[in-house]
């Protein structure tokens, strides 16, 4: 990636009212990279000192780096103001402006919270936007031509909607999502576990999702708690604590199934999860894969070490499965290629796992740690886990096929 303060010729702003920000344009040097400007606007009556993207991970990178000035605006002849970068065909993004007032703001976490406070999605931009929590705004999106398809992230018309009930299990509040015509007595249905279930179900309306993938016939209808876990004991429950992941496999999946009819079928339960909740997804399938079949882990903290150890590095969980007896479990693995401090680490457990010959699906998507992914490959990981050849690589005792 490299970016430029300079927009794409003299035409922009009719390019502009045509195709809405930010364009697109081929990379001279390389078919596999594009140009893409990002055009800010000011309001005339609030002129800005200069404008930031934010630049989901791309400018993360910078930020930790220490810094800004590659994402600072250059202002335009005809007063806007734009940035060009250079990213591959494939690249998805979140990403906001922050209009400066007064000096460009640090880089300490500080700064940075103020900075993700007051940023703004793209007023120019076409397409749904990315929705926030804790009162934050709305991100735009940018997908380039060859990023992979997201066919089930929004709603979509014509499809059968089930409907999210609020309920509490084990002390925890539990979203659940029924599919359109749930009927426990028409059960077993599937069920898939969700970690951070407030972001997915309130913010991200993940139910659509379920809808849109069982009206295709890509997973059979099948019943979703949507746990909560981002208050302040997160830190606690998605970290390999096998306390938690008791909990939910000795009380919560049992509850599911006493007032939902979901089943009691390793192979047709999945529990997923991002960053930290990838980890503890994982954990699951290896602290008690007789409960958890199916682990979807997107951005997984592999990172982690336990209480004992002294290296935030250790990576423990990818040991105790090389260590370990094989687990009968199935793993769906993604991770970002632009997030620098977790792709070696997600390429060390798929190794891992392969080479104990777990069944695995693993994926890198070019993008970073970022919903705009994230709920495209919970959408995948769901099909290949639970759809119609998602026990190919099980046998009927839930042990891997060789």
């Amino acid at each position: 990636m490299q970016s430029e303060p300079t927009a794409p010729g003299g035409d922009f702003l009719a390019r502009l009212a045509t195709e809405g920000s930010p364009l697109i344009g081929p990379d001279p040097d390389d078919p596999a990279y594009r140009l893409v400007t990002f055009v800010h606007r000011d309001d005339p009556d609030t002129p800005s000192d200069g404008v930031l993207a934010l630049v989901h991970t791309v400018t993360d990178k910078d930020r930790h780096a220490g810094d800004l000035t590659p994402h600072l605006m250059a202002r335009q002849p005809e007063g806007h103001w734009a940035l060009t970068y250079r990213l591959r065909a494939d690249h998805r993004a979140s990403y906001q402006f922050y209009p400066v007032r007064g000096t460009t703001p640090g880089t300490t976490r500080a700064d940075w919270l103020r900075v993700l406070d007051g940023a703004r999605p793209d007023p120019l931009a076409r397409g749904p936007l990315l929705p926030a929590r804790d009162g934050r705004h709305p991100s735009s999106v940018l997908s380039l031509p060859d990023a992979p398809a997201q066919p089930y992230a929004q709603r979509r018309d014509g499809v059968p909607r089930g409907r999210t009930v609020t309920a509490e299990a084990a002390g925890r509040r539990v979203d659940v999502h029924l599919p359109a015509g749930h009927d426990p007595a028409h059960g077993p249905y599937p069920v898939a576990v969700l970690l951070d279930g407030e972001m997915w179900g309130e913010v991200l309306s993940v139910g659509d999702t379920f809808d849109n993938l069982t009206a295709d016939g890509r997973i059979p209808p099948a019943v979703a708690l949507l746990v909560h876990t981002m208050g302040p004991g997160r830190p606690a429950d998605l970290s390999c604590n096998p306390d938690f992941v008791d909990l939910l496999a000795d009380q919560v999946l049992p509850w599911a199934t006493e007032l939902y009819g979901t089943t009691s079928s390793p192979d047709a339960t999945v529990i997923a999860g991002q960053s930290a909740g990838g980890l503890t997804a994982a954990f699951a399938a290896f602290r008690r894969p007789e409960r958890f079949g199916n682990a979807l882990s997107q951005s997984g903290s592999f990172w982690w070490p336990d209480g004992t150890e002294f290296d935030e590095g250790s990576e423990w969980l990818t040991r105790q499965f090389a260590a370990g007896d094989r687990r009968p479990a199935r793993f769906y693995v993604e991770v970002g290629l632009q997030e620098w401090m977790l792709l070696p680490q997600n390429r060390h457990l798929r190794d891992v796992l392969t080479a104990r010959g777990y069944a695995l699906e693993y994926r890198e998507f070019n993008g970073g740690h970022d919903y705009a992914c994230w709920r495209g490959g919970l959408a995948d990981g769901l099909a290949h886990l639970l759809g119609p050849d998602g026990a190919a690589g099980v046998s009927p005792t839930g042990a891997p096929s060789c």
